[in-house]
C-alpha cells in the first residue's frame, strides 16, 4: 500500500491557495469596516433592496428557465430516437460561445422600434408608432431570457450525462414491469439526475449573478452594477466592497443551497448494468414536437443572433476594424494567452503536488483554490484592487526613498494585476481538468519511474506531461476563452486607456452603437466557439462508442 510522501509542490499549493483566497478575504473584512462618507446608508435607503429583489427574481427566472430547458432537451437527446437527434446532440451546447453581454446587444438591435422586426411589422399592416404595443426586450424579463438561452446547456450537459450513464438497467426492468417513458422519467431517470441537475443549475445561476454588461445595458439594478457604480461614480470603495461582500453571500448561500438539497440522499448506481439503452423512436407528431424542443433553444441560443452578428459586422460594422480592431485583438489575446499560460503551469504543478502528498491537506488547497471560479469577476476585482492598490502604494514609496523619484503604480497600472484576478477567477477550470486527467494514469506508473531512478519533477517531465499533453491544451484553450468572455473584471481592472475586444462590444453598445459593436462580439464568439467543437466532437464520439459497446 503505498503511503503519502512530502512535496515541496506543497508550498507552492499553499502559496496559490493564499494568494487566490485573499481577494474573498479581502472582500469580506470590509463587512466590518465602516464607510468613509454616507454611501452605504445612502445605498442602504435608496437602492440596496432593488439590487436584493432583482437578483432573487433573475435566480428564480433563470434557475427555472435553464431547468425545464435543459432537462427537457437532455432527456430527448439522450433517451429517444428523432429526426435531427444527432446534431442536436451536440450542437446543443453551442450557445455557451455567446456571451449574455453580446446576445443582449443583439436581440436589442433585431427587436427595437427601428429594428427589423417592428419595421416589418409596421411596413405590414401599415401601423404607426402608438397603434400597437410591442414587449420592451430591455427590461428584467428580457434580461431572464438572455440569461437562459446563453445558459441552459450547463443543465444540459450534466444532465444528459447523468440521463445515459445512471442505473440503465432500473430503467429496463422499469419498462418490463409496465411503466411507460413518461413515467419511467418522473420516477426513476429525474430523481436519479436531481445532483447533477441542481448542479447544472448552481453552475448558471452563479453565472446570472456574475453577469455585468447584460443587466447594466438593461438597466437592471443588481450587485454587479451597483459595485461599478460605488466604485466609479461614488469613488467609494469601501462601499463597493461591502455590496461585492453581500454578491458573495449569495453565490455562497447558493452553494450551500445546492449542498443540503441533497441531504443524507444517496445517487450512487447499484447495479452494474450500465450499457446505455436503445433510444426510444418517435414518430408523427411526438417526433416533430422533439425537434422542435430541441430547434427552439439552439435557434433563439445561437444561430439566430450568430447570424444577425455576422450579418451587421459584414455591412455595418466598426469603422475602425483595421489597426484599432488589431490592437484590441492583440490585447486581449496577450491577457487570455498570459492567463492560460500561467494558470495551465500552476494547476499542474498543484494537481501533480496532490497526487505525490496523497494528504488532506493538499486536496483541501486545490479545492480552495477551485472556489475561484464560484467568485464573480466584479468580487475578485474589488478584493484584487483593496490590497494590490495598498501593495503598489508602499512600493512607490519604498521605490522613492531608495531611488530618489516616484515609478507610479507598479502592479496596477499595467496588467499583473488583471492577470491575477483573471488567475483568482479561472484557475479552477484549468485545475479541475488537469485533475480529472491526472486521476486517470494509474498509480503504478509513477512506482515504474521511481524504480528507474526518476525523481518527482523527472516523472512529471518525461511520464506525466506527454500523457496529459491534450488535457493540458484543453484546459488552457478554456482558460483563454474565459478570459476573452470577462467583462466586469476587466472593465473595473484594466489600466488607463487599455481596452480588449470584450470592453470595446460593451463601450460601443452602452454608446447605442450596436452594429459598430458586433465586429468585437462576432470575434469573442468565433473564439468561444473553439472549445466547443472540440466538446461537441467529444460528445459525438463518447455517444457512438457508448452505441457500439451496446451492440
Amino acid at each position: 500500500m503505498r503511503t503519502a510522501q512530502y512535496s515541496p509542490l506543497l508550498l507552492v499549493g499553499f502559496v496559490v491557495a493564499l494568494l487566490a483566497g485573499l481577494p474573498v478575504a479581502s472582500v469580506g473584512l470590509n463587512l466590518f469596516v465602516g464607510g468613509t462618507s454616507d454611501t452605504w446608508a445612502h445605498l442602504v435607503h435608496t437602492v440596496l433592496p432593488d439590487y436584493i429583489l432583482n437578483s432573487l427574481w433573475l435566480c428564480l427566472g433563470v434557475g427555472c428557465g435553464v431547468g425545464l430547458i435543459g432537462v427537457a432537451t437532455a432527456w430527448l437527446t439522450a433517451m429517444h430516437e428523432f429526426p435531427g437527434r444527432r446534431i442536436f446532440e451536440w450542437a446543443m451546447v453551442l450557445p455557451l460561445a455567446m456571451p449574455a453581454y453580446v446576445m443582449a446587444y443583439v436581440y436589442t438591435d433585431f427587436l427595437q422600434f427601428v429594428g427589423p422586426v417592428q419595421t416589418a411589422l409596421r411596413d405590414t399592416f401599415g401601423w404607426e408608432h402608438g397603434d400597437y404595443w410591442f414587449p420592451d426586450i430591455r427590461t428584467l424579463p428580457g434580461a431572464i431570457m438572455m440569461f437562459v438561452c446563453v445558459l441552459y446547456p450547463y443543465v444540459y450537459l450534466l444532465a444528459r450525462t447523468a440521463f445515459i450513464e445512471r442505473a440503465s438497467g432500473m430503467l429496463e426492468a422499469a419498462r418490463t414491469l409496465g411503466m411507460g417513458s413518461w413515467r419511467g422519467f418522473f420516477a426513476i431517470s429525474l430523481p436519479l439526475a436531481r445532483p447533477a441537475i441542481v448542479a447544472g443549475v448552481a453552475l448558471a445561476l452563479m453565472e446570472t449573478l456574475a453577469d455585468y454588461g447584460t443587466v447594466a445595458y438593461f438597466a437592471v439594478n443588481t450587485f454587479t452594477t451597483g459595485i461599478y457604480r460605488a466604485w466609479f461614480s461614488l469613488g467609494d470603495r469601501v462601499a463597493a466592497a461591502q455590496l461585492a461582500a453581500m454578491l458573495l453571500g449569495f453565490v455562497l448561500f447558493l452553494l450551500m443551497a445546492e449542498r443540503v438539497s441533497r441531504g443524507r440522499a444517496r445517487y450512487n448506481n447499484t447495479t452494474g448494468r450500465n450499457r446505455p439503452m436503445a433510444g426510444a423512436q418517435l414518430h408523427g407528431i411526438k417526433a416533430l414536437l422533439a425537434t422542435l424542443a430541441c430547434a427552439l433553444p439552439l435557434l433563439f441560443g445561437f444561430i439566430l443572433p450568430a447570424v444577425l452578428l455576422l450579418k451587421m459586422a459584414l455591412t455595418e460594422g466598426d469603422a475602425q476594424f483595421g489597426e484599432r480592431f488589431l490592437m484590441l485583438s492583440r490585447n486581449s489575446f496577450v491577457l487570455a494567452g498570459m492567463t492560460a499560460i500561467i494558470g495551465v503551469l500552476l494547476a499542474l504543478l498543484m494537481a501533480y503536488g496532490a497526487r505525490l502528498a496523497k494528504s488532506g491537506f493538499a486536496n483541501g488547497l486545490n479545492r480552495l483554490v477551485g472556489l475561484g471560479y464560484a467568485v464573480p469577476g466584479a468580487v475578485i476585482a474589488v478584493g484584487v484592487l483593496i490590497p494590490v492598490t495598498r501593495l503598489d502604494n508602499w512600493l512607490s514609496g519604498q521605490w522613492l526613498h531608495w531611488f530618489g523619484y516616484n515609478p507610479g503604480l507598479l502592479l496596477t497600472g499595467g496588467i499583473a494585476a488583471l492577470i491575477y484576478a483573471y488567475l483568482v477567477r479561472f484557475l479552477a477550470v484549468a485545475l479541475h481538468t488537469v485533475e480529472s486527467s491526472l486521476a486517470k494514469i494509474t498509480p503504478s506508473m509513477d512506482d515504474a519511474a521511481r524504480s528507474l531512478g526518476l525523481g518527482q519533477s523527472e516523472t512529471l517531465r518525461r511520464v506525466h506531461a506527454p500523457m496529459l499533453r491534450g488535457s493540458l491544451l484543453t484546459a488552457g484553450l478554456l482558460v483563454f476563452v474565459d478570459v476573452m468572455k470577462e467583462l466586469p473584471a476587466t472593465l473595473v481592472m484594466r489600466p488607463f486607456n487599455f481596452d480588449t475586444l470584450a470592453t470595446q462590444a460593451y463601450t460601443l453598445a452602452s454608446d447605442e452603437r450596436l452594429a459598430e459593436a458586433s465586429t468585437a462580439a462576432l470575434a469573442i464568439v468565433a473564439v468561444g466557439l473553439l472549445p466547443l467543437i472540440a466538446l461537441s466532437r467529444q460528445i459525438s464520439a463518447s455517444r457512438r462508442a457508448s452505441s457500439s459497446s451496446a451492440n
